[in-house]
């Protein structure tokens, strides 16, 4: 959550950071988290000046008390009706407390001097595009899910039948090639690109979800186990970001970096009207998620690698794909900037969405109070946190199929694959 001193400083931008993201009816909000930060500060100094009258009392009255000469009844009244003042403001202390916090974890992080400003998806800035990928595709061609029915390979009806739409299974080689790209991710991530691979819980407590922002902005996008109070993770970036929580690091031990595999889940709620063939909208997808905490000073350096080494993987599998940078009302209430890596599906004729970069300076820290001691002695500050999809499995399932289908209708396997499925042609 952003920094409530921040917030006091500089109140201007903090309303035109809401006006930017499309979410100018937050300045209300803004607005009354202000005159709840003023009226607490207000009863502090209150509170503050009572609790050093009672204390300056309360020795007069101790005097009085040992030298025997007069009543200290009057003054001892007083203090009674002074400590019942005092606690009657710390209760309104304590509400204001939680209607502030409230709001601060309702508020979006600010934008970085580098995020256009846009209203829509529209309006993002194409980064980079990188097509000299593109296979000789000069046939007619199928799409995934044609691909995977005639193949035997994806079951999306039973998928449905088993739990419902938008959980797909897996068959031979299918199942086989899913696995492949999870172990080929994993090992580049891990052998090349320097991270530690952790293997974390599936299901997180609401204070999980809070420290990275699911909660409560995002409450209705995740499924929930009432019995348990516990909620199925929508993204490794809860568990292995809150792996820290509460914790104060040494400067010594940044950046950390760690790679996770796990099966995500997602209610996609609102998401009615949207294409919801085959991949293009699942419940449940694998994904690799790469995670890092870094010195707040070179977080952006940070950002730049977390996204090569996301770009890393499409660069071995020789699949087409461009980075956006995500404009101002598209990027997402967390982060300060963020990149889409899109990869390109010929027979849906469309970019689809296979990873998001982004660097949440010290937002997710404030909220799960994760900091570090500077090398120079310094009091502890917060760290920064960034994360990335290096990659989501489902869109990038739609991607190979697609750009590896040959006029036959089989799917000739990436030759970085072949090594982990042990065959090179699905047919």
């Amino acid at each position: 959550m952003l920094d409530i001193n921040f917030i006091r400083q500089h109140p201007e931008k903090v309303s035109l950071m809401l006006e930017q993201r499309q979410q100018g009816e937050d300045i209300a909000k803004l607005n009354q988290l202000l005159d709840f930060d003023k009226e607490r500060r207000e009863l502090i100094k209150q509170s503050d000046d009572l609790k050093a009258l009672r204390n300056k009392v309360s020795k007069d009255i101790a005097v009085i008390k040992r030298s025997g000469q007069g009543s200290a009844d009057d003054l001892i009244q007083q203090m009674k009706e002074v400590a019942d003042t005092i606690a009657g403001l710390d209760e309104q202390l304590k509400q204001l407390a939680v209607d502030i916090e409230e709001i601060l974890l309702s508020l979006p992080n600010k934008l970085h001097d580098d995020v256009p400003v846009g209203a829509s998806a529209d309006e993002n800035v194409v980064w980079k595009e990188k097509m000299d990928f593109q296979h000789d595709l000069d046939f007619k061609l199928s799409n995934h899910l044609d691909l995977g029915r005639k193949l035997g390979i994806l079951d999306f009806e039973r998928g449905a039948k088993i739990t419902g739409a938008g959980f797909p299974l897996y068959k031979g080689k299918g199942a086989r090639l899913e696995r492949a790209l999870i172990n080929f991710m994993l090992d580049v991530q891990t052998g090349q690109n320097g991270y530690t691979e952790v293997m974390p819980p599936l299901f997180v407590n609401q204070d999980s979800l809070r420290g990275t922002g699911q909660w409560p902005k995002f409450a209705d996008q995740v499924y929930y186990m009432n019995e348990d109070n516990l909620y199925a993770i929508p993204t490794a970036e809860v568990p292995v970001t809150n792996m820290h929580r509460n914790e104060i690091l040494d400067a010594g031990e940044l950046p950390l970096c760690y790679a996770a595999s796990t099966p995500c889940f997602r209610r996609e709620a609102g998401s009615y009207g949207k294409d919801t063939r085959g991949f293009l909208r699942v419940h449940q997808f694998n994904k690799v998620e790469l995670v890092r905490y870094s010195e707040p000073e070179h977080s952006y350096e940070a950002l730049e690698q977390i996204l090569a080494n996301a770009e890393s993987i499409l660069h071995a599998l020789e699949i087409p794909y461009r980075v956006l940078l995500l404009c101002s009302g598209d990027i997402s209430a967390n982060a300060t900037k963020c990149y889409d890596i899109e990869v390109w599906a010929p027979a849906e004729e469309q970019f689809l969405e296979a990873s998001s970069c982004s660097n949440f300076e010290d937002y997710q820290a404030r909220r799960a109070s994760i900091r570090y001691r500077p090398k120079d002695g310094s009091k502890p500050a917060f760290v920064h946190t960034l994360n990335g999809s290096g990659l989501a499995t489902s869109r990038l399932m739609v991607a190979l199929l697609e750009n590896y289908q040959t006029p036959e209708g089989t799917i000739r396997v990436p030759e970085a694959l072949q090594p982990y499925t042990g065959f090179s042609l699905i047919d």
